[in-house]
């Protein structure tokens, strides 16, 4: 069930945080605990990470510090009170300083946490809820409302977020912390100047003008508005078939539909879906613009990766998006499912390439200044240290 050293024996000094998810796979909140887990010191604290269904092997390996504990819990559908024995089990043997849960689905693990004993226990809100875009569902806020006596501090990615914490949860403002998620400027760079061509694309012509997305294809993501989009403007601008391109990065449920849909406009050829991508970074430096069309956001990764790679962002109003993008200086804002909007915006960036460039670079400087990592990280390590401090 689980791997590693048994913390029950152990003489490192060092607190242990223990990341508890649903599951460590492909995504933005699982992007930002390995960014964490790599750039925190590792003089500070040691790691864990418990899914509570399976740890995927290829992606738990860009964690890049070989002290880490891992396990997989492969929970089954529906509560987790089942696997509460194990989890108080795995606690009392790791003797976590910290349990860091993260979104609904892992809030309830707090209580096993509560009876082993945890010192300090923190709940992460990342995103919406897939069914509950706006965050006005009753039920979700009242299953959180159960779990608050259990969580010392919540950590909200945005300030949307913290606001549905603190105005409809119900949450003491002081024991919410506001960070938000830093990206890798290294790692996620501009091409420098001409756009790169990531192995595999069939656009390699230097006067095309590319725009994509990047992430998990599935109904709350909502691809399928970023290619009616695209075939909207082909269909009111004949012209722009001879520069424009689309690129679907990430596998899903709605990858059969945006095929779907692109085969009967008769376009499938001006589109690149590769489907799932371990060169993110790369694929990013071969694009023009950056569009995230989702219906639901919490802080995006995606958007903060696409700034710090140069390129103007095309994001739907919601969730922290308008906290990341600076409508008309780093992007545009369009409302959720508005094809003709997006449309819109298409054509204003790929009519006006060297404005989205400038937008690009705006970005990149909006990343470098406010979403950086070792703010990110000092933040995290400030939230430890602190509710350690108050525990002893």
């Amino acid at each position: 069930m689980w791997a590693g050293d048994d913390a029950s024996t152990s003489t490192d000094p060092r607190p242990l945080v223990l990341h508890l998810v649903y599951r460590f796979d492909t995504g933005g909140l699982e992007n930002g605990v390995v960014n964490l887990v790599n750039h925190m010191s590792g003089a500070r604290y040691r790691h864990a990470v418990v899914a509570l269904t399976d740890v995927a092997a290829g992606f738990a390996r860009r964690v890049q510090r070989d002290d880490v504990r891992w396990a997989s819990m492969h929970k089954g559908p529906g509560h987790a009170l089942a696997i509460y024995p194990s989890l108080f089990r795995l606690f009392r043997q790791w003797r976590p300083a910290v349990v860091h849960t993260r979104n609904l689905a892992a809030l309830e693990c707090q209580v096993p946490a509560w009876l082993a004993r945890v010192p300090a226990r923190v709940h992460g809100e990342h995103g919406r809820d897939v069914d509950d875009p706006d965050g006005t569902r009753v039920r979700y806020q009242r299953i959180r409302q159960i779990y608050r006596p259990f969580v010392h501090r919540y950590v909200a990615l945005s300030r949307d977020l913290e606001r549905y914490l603190v105005e409809r949860v119900g949450i003491d403002p002081k024991h919410v912390s506001q960070i938000y998620n830093g990206v890798d400027t290294a790692r996620y760079r501009p091409a420098g100047g001409r756009r790169a061509v990531p192995v595999g694309c069939p656009f390699m012509e230097p006067d095309l003008f590319l725009v994509g997305t990047v992430g998990r294809m599935q109904s709350i993501k909502a691809q399928t508005l970023l290619v009616r989009a695209f075939v909207a403007l082909i269909r009111r601008k004949p012209e722009v078939r001879q520069r424009l391109r689309l690129v679907l990065v990430g596998s899903g449920p709605l990858l059969a539909e945006c095929e779907s849909l692109l085969m009967d406009a008769g376009l499938r050829e001006l589109a690149w879906l590769p489907g799932e991508r371990s060169d993110v970074p790369e694929v990013m430096r071969g694009l023009d613009c950056f569009v995230l069309p989702s219906l639901a956001e919490g802080i995006s990764n995606t958007i903060l990766e696409a700034m710090a790679s140069g390129l103007p962002v095309i994001a739907t109003d919601v969730g922290g998006n308008a906290e990341l993008v600076e409508r008309g200086q780093t992007g545009t804002l369009v409302a959720a499912d508005a094809c003709e909007e997006m449309s819109a915006a298409l054509e204003a960036l790929a009519s006006a390439p060297s404005m989205a460039a400038s937008m690009g670079l705006r970005g990149r400087a909006r990343v470098m200044q406010h979403f950086s990592l070792p703010a990110m990280v000092t933040a995290y390590e400030g939230l430890y240290d602190a509710l350690l401090m108050q525990r002893r």
